[in-house]
């Protein structure tokens, strides 16, 4: 038997991707009648998934560059989840069209013209080089995934140890440069997406909090694929407790960077205390959204943080992945935080520091409808591939570390 026929993804996975398919599927059709008959509501639905499973996804690239960079047996065991989740990048390039095609839908500074701040942003807030832009975030967020994706398979067809530590040595130097212009652009796809949402607010922190919280996002996604991995061969027998503690560790520290950064955008609003800033939060602290926001502060934060300081907890595949779920859904409510109170199309000449809660069928359907489909062709990437890069030049001592006390 050939050795990659030993790593073989599990048929407990085809399973999982029909299921997958068929409710996203089913939810799609739902948001297209949406489309339809209530376009502004359905897109923000839309726009809501495609953020939340683009975190994951635009998140494994990010999780890949920094695993090249610092090493460690994680990065070993964790490489082909988040190598298939780089993979989707083009398949999220595909799900954003409805949100670039329904921006005059979404974003109500296209039909500002006129107001003092849209015109002193000039050209950069004109829909085509909106459109211009996200063309390029895409094409280059795929570029990314596609070098490190080729020189992870050239890895896997090496002939002996040298040809596969130049090819980790390549992906390595790749990394250092590449996870500089990964954060700048993450700032400015955030910032085109989601914080022209409110195009008379802004924050310096804006693109840290997404580049934070959709490495949180993906890690949580690995930790569940890895639980659910872990007692099925081939990985019950690559996997040990040592890499879920390792990764448990990461997932604990990304939650405080979550937290930090969005501490220090409060701290810094608050203290600026200028009324182009402040209203963001002034809205997000009244009714429902200040309840959402104390949610948040409670169980995206404190619970997550004070469960995962446990080392014994992290050790335990089945436990961690149970908080990692529950992360994920808290962070597609922060989504929801962001996207909710946001002005619709008309309110925002009208500067409301009340906004009421929204909820419709399609902040639903949305993210299930793009949540099915991106599972789908997720389990179809990871399947593509053996489970563990099993040439690369660490393996086996991230094995044995992975089953160490």
């Amino acid at each position: 038997m050939k050795i990659n026929d030993t790593f073989k993804a599990p048929e407990a996975l085809d399973r999982i991707q029909a299921i997958a398919l068929g409710i996203g599927g089913l939810a799609l059709l739902a948001c297209a009648y949406g489309f339809s008959t209530n376009t502004e509501a359905a897109l923000r639905g839309w726009l809501l998934g495609f953020i939340f499973w683009a975190g994951i996804g635009i998140g494994g690239l990010g999780i890949l560059l920094l695993q090249y960079l610092t090493g460690g047996a994680w990065g070993v065991v964790i490489r082909r989840v988040v190598e298939a989740c780089s993979r989707t990048i083009p398949l999220l390039a595909v799900l954003f069209a409805p949100i670039g095609m329904g921006m005059f839908y979404l974003y109500d500074w296209t039909h500002l013209k006129g107001d003092k701040f849209i015109d002193d942003r000039g050209w950069y807030l004109e829909p085509k080089w909106w459109a211009v832009r996200t063309v390029l975030y895409f094409t280059l967020f795929s570029v990314m995934a596609y070098l490190l994706n080729r020189w992870s398979r050239q890895q896997d067809n090496s002939k002996d140890y040298e040809e596969s530590a130049k090819h980790l040595g390549t992906a390595t130097a790749f990394s250092g440069p590449a996870i500089i212009f990964y954060v700048l652009i993450i700032t400015f796809a955030t910032v085109d997406w989601m914080m022209t949402l409110e195009p008379h607010w802004f924050s310096t922190m804006w693109g840290f909090l997404f580049v934070a919280g959709w490495a949180l996002s993906c890690f949580c996604f690995s930790v569940a694929i890895l639980a659910f991995l872990s007692n099925k061969a081939p990985m019950d027998r690559v996997l040990g407790k040592r890499h879920f503690h390792d990764i448990g560790k990461l997932m604990l520290a990304l939650v405080m960077v979550w937290a930090y950064f969005n501490f220090s955008q409060y701290l810094i609003i608050w203290s600026g205390n200028l009324t182009e800033e402040t209203p963001y939060f002034i809205v997000r602290s009244k009714g429902f959204w200040g309840g959402l926001g104390i949610v948040l502060i409670l169980f995206h934060f404190a619970f997550p943080f004070l469960i995962l300081l446990m080392q014994d907890f992290k050790r335990r595949a089945k436990w961690l992945a149970a908080v990692a779920i529950f992360i994920l859904f808290m962070r597609i409510l922060d989504m929801y935080y962001i996207i909710g109170p946001s002005p619709m199309i008309g309110e925002v000449k009208q500067h409301l520091l009340e906004m009421p809660l929204r909820l419709s069928a399609w902040d639903f359907s949305g993210p299930i409808a793009i949540g099915g489909i991106w599972l789908w062709f997720f389990i179809r990437e990871l399947k593509q591939r053996p489970l563990v890069p099993f040439k690369d030049p660490f393996f086996e001592n991230a094995i044995k570390h992975g089953k160490g006390h």
